[in-house]
């Protein structure tokens, strides 16, 4: 919501399996209460900087590279850069105070430059920007590789300028990061100020001379998904060594996902929240009253938010108290002074329905925008506590698209109830547009600022959505966008998007790069030149229609949104959009996991798979990276009873000998702290073990999770996962 996340192993030759061989039904029986640990003859490449195992990429990149650079691959390459690193894409801003604040990545500027601007300027042509930090200058000032993370900025007193800031620098793409303090007036890091090294840290100002920090301090700091476990006070002037030394403000179990404290600042509202993340669909919030922390007191599955006065609760399932019921995903409303006095008078201020959900709130000064889903299209209600939370729709949403509003700047005395309004559709290009809320008519038109211009030729292409039937019958949304004159003879080369976890929604948005890489390009295949079909499939595990749509794929049911994406692609087919040799798949990290199982599962229904920064190993991968922080979606490997459901969707060990599976190109990054180059390096080798043909592998060298650190290298990864999934569905692989 918008109101608010191994011992060194023995190497192995190159290339070479151990006698474990592959079978994953050989290995370590179990112990009591231990599941059984299944052979694994690639343990040593979960060594990520080794030398053997650095040397396996490297071998393995140079063998993607010859397959798949030549003279077009290089030209289309260089047309998806084009888009990447166009001057005339919206520069997104986000408000402070007087100025407009926007980080942009160029060809000029590959590691990107922090500026801000005025509302005038940002309305011309030709905004005049105000360089803050050139990330590209202190690279190689500092002879580092830091990569823009974001920064924190401190409200200032009443009446003065935004001036403080943590800056946040990835030195490889990961999200461990370093935060140095720096100066909005004079544009300079802070002599002597706040500067905490690379590590997984969570911070907030408590005000001009104090931070809150959660981050590594040795042992005990962090938990065992890697994130911080408690939060303490650093103080200016103070070291790493000082914090480290100090009790902690707020701490938690290091088997709890993380914990910390953020500093509210709203004037007339300030106060200290402490947060206990159990996992990662649980959690207890906490204030601070009179020096304790007083428990928010709700189910661990809420989602609470605070906002001035108010308190509002969104169940993840149905929640009974006393006489009531909320259903999951409902939207409830108390004043928070009144529900810490013991009254549970809630107010539902949105009901989901079957279609609806709630995706998103945002309060302006006055009001309450809520973005919302019907059947995958965008919906905005604006709500207005003055009116006991009266709803008016928001007249902005075509039908098939993504609108998603929020408020600017809810503080500014003028502008407060001004909202950004940011519309995308498949073949539409986003648009940004500014418009005000006012009491009786809230729902205003908003004036055009930004319109991002388009990367094809969309007139000769169409939208649709249909719905599929899953297994157990539930009805499964997907798009299409393909030529208004597609033949539907299951010829067409087609690639199949989706996700299906976490609660995250797939929704309608441009994409240039897309258009490029796929839509227009052409190809004959069985005698007719076609051109490339696009589908998203809007599966269970997301979160599309609200919680219950993602508990319904949850541990023990995860095979439900592979039931669901594999409807999907036998659809296509029944539609005689593509018949299995012109189907493919594509997903990353969680997506990476539903197309690993797509490749061992259904490997009859695709005629390629691209599979990036997946996870793949179920039984490790808690064990590896910051996996333990997923096991509230998965399951627990080291739970017996829990294994035996998890060990179904496991690709690494689904894998079987003398199965025919399609053409794999399997991506990772090594810099990937999240999900971790680990997991993708030991299904390709196991694969090659197993002698299966048409695999392709690469690990860009950094980037982080999400495998591209600027425009060119995002630019490689995407048309090299496009490049082989349309060789491979037309030939010419």
């Amino acid at each position: 919501m918008r109101e608010t996340p191994a011992p060194a192993v023995p190497s192995v030759p190159v290339g070479v399996a151990s006698e474990a061989g592959v079978a994953s039904e050989a290995g370590v029986a179990s112990e009591a209460g231990v599941a059984e640990q299944p052979a694994d003859e690639n343990l040593w490449l979960e060594d990520i900087h080794g030398d053997d195992a650095m040397a396996w990429v490297r071998e393995r990149n140079a063998r993607t590279d010859a397959a798949l650079v030549n003279p077009a691959y290089t030209a289309l390459e260089a047309s998806v850069l084009e888009v990447l690193d166009s001057r005339d894409r919206i520069p997104m801003v986000s408000k402070r105070g007087d100025w407009y604040y926007n980080f942009w990545r160029d060809e000029a500027n590959p590691r990107g430059l922090w500026r801000r601007t005025t509302w005038d300027s940002y309305l011309s042509d030709s905004p005049d920007w105000q360089v803050l930090l050139d990330v590209d200058a202190l690279s190689a000032a500092e002879d580092a590789q830091w990569l823009w993370a974001g920064a924190s900025v401190l409200r200032p007193a009443p009446g003065g300028e935004y001036r403080q800031a943590m800056v946040a620098l990835s030195p490889d793409g990961g999200d461990a990061v370093a935060y140095r303090e720096f100066d909005l007036a004079t544009l300079t890091f802070v002599e002597g100020g706040f500067d905490l090294p690379t590590a997984k840290t969570r911070l907030s100002w408590l005000d001009a001379d104090t931070l809150y920090v959660g981050t590594d301090t040795g042992e005990g700091s962090m938990t065992e998904s890697s994130y911080p476990a408690a939060a303490r006070v650093l103080r200016r002037g103070e070291s790493l060594a000082d914090l480290a030394a100090k009790e902690p403000l707020f701490a938690v179990p290091p088997d709890h996902l993380s914990g910390g404290v953020s500093h509210d600042s709203t004037p007339g509202f300030e106060r200290d929240v402490a947060y206990d993340v159990l996992d990662f669909f649980n959690s207890r919030s906490y204030l601070r009253v009179d020096g304790n922390w007083v428990h928010i007191d709700v189910p661990d599955d809420m989602n609470v938010s605070l906002h001035r006065k108010w308190l509002l609760l969104r169940p993840r399932t149905d929640w009974h108290l006393g006489d009531a019921v909320y259903d999951a995903g409902t939207l409830l409303a108390i004043e928070l002074e009144a529900f810490l006095a013991g009254s549970r008078a809630l107010r539902t201020i949105f009901a989901p329905t079957p279609a609806q959900s709630l995706q998103s709130w945002s309060w302006t000064k006055d009001f309450l925008l809520l973005n919302l889903l019907e059947d995958v299209s965008s919906k905005i209600l604006v709500l207005d506590p003055a009116q006991d939370f009266a709803a008016t729709e928001l007249d902005a949403c075509p039908p098939l698209h993504s609108v998603d509003a929020f408020a600017v700047d809810d503080e500014d005395d003028d502008a407060g109830n001004d909202y950004w309004l940011v519309a995308s559709g498949f073949l539409t290009p986003t648009t940004v547009c500014r418009g005000t809320l006012a009491t009786g008519t809230p729902g205003g038109p908003a004036a055009v600022v930004r319109e991002a211009p388009s990367f094809f030729d969309a007139a000769d292409y169409t939208v649709e959505q249909h719905f599929a039937l899953s297994l157990d019958g539930t009805r499964i949304p997907y798009f299409q966008v393909g030529r208004k004159d597609l033949v539907l003879d299951g010829g067409n080369p087609t690639v199949l998007s989706g996700y299906g976890g976490f609660e995250v929604s797939r929704t309608p948005a441009y994409s240039g790069t897309v258009g490029r890489t796929w839509l227009e390009r052409r190809a004959v295949v069985d005698g007719i030149e076609r051109g490339g079909v696009y589908v998203v499939a809007t599966i269970r595990g997301g979160g599309e229609y609200g919680p219950s749509w993602h508990t319904a794929a949850l541990t023990e049911n995860r095979h439900k949104a592979y039931e669901d994406f594999a409807a999907v692609a036998g659809e296509l087919a029944a539609r005689g959009v593509a018949s299995p040799a012109h189907l493919g798949c594509v997903g990353g990290s969680n997506g990476g996991l539903l197309v690993g199982n797509m490749l061992t599962q259904y490997p009859k229904l695709f005629g390629a798979v691209s599979c990036g920064v997946p996870l793949l190993d179920m039984r490790r991968y808690t064990k590896l990276s910051a996996g333990a922080s997923w096991i509230a979606e998965y399951g627990d490997p080291e739970v017996p009873e829990q294994w035996e459901f998890i060990k179904t969707f496991s690709p690494y060990h689904l894998l079987r000998p003398g199965v025919a599976y399609p053409p794999t190109f399997i991506w990772t990054a090594t810099s990937d702290d999240r999900v971790g180059p680990v997991q993708a390096r030991k299904m390709a080798a196991r694969m090659e073990s197993m002698g299966i043909g048409g695999l392709w592998f690469h690990e860009a060298l950094e980037g982080g999770h999400a495998g591209a650190g600027n425009n060119a290298q995002a630019a490689r990864l995407h048309t090299a996962s496009h490049e082989f999934l349309w060789r491979a569905l037309t030939g010419t692989l």
